[in-house]
């Protein structure tokens, strides 16, 4: 909607997906973004599972990156 371009558009439309899901998944946000930019420099892109454990769903996230229930 406030995009110049095209790419920022989509790039805007990556970056809130990636937020949006990290909250329904109950990841601290702020946290997250810093593990996955940190993590995405450090594997093959090529390799889905690797991929797949960066995932906010993924069982391999941190404990301490979750929003822990107040029961």
């Amino acid at each position: 909607m406030f995009a110049n371009t095209s790419k920022g558009a989509t790039s805007s439309a990556i970056i809130y997906s990636i937020i949006e899901t990290a909250k329904a998944n109950n990841i601290v946000v702020e946290k997250y973004l810093v593990y996955l930019f940190d993590n995405l420099s450090k594997i093959d892109m090529q390799d889905s599972d690797s991929l797949g454990n960066l995932m906010p769903w993924s069982h391999k996230i941190p404990e301490d990156m979750k929003i822990k229930d107040k029961k």
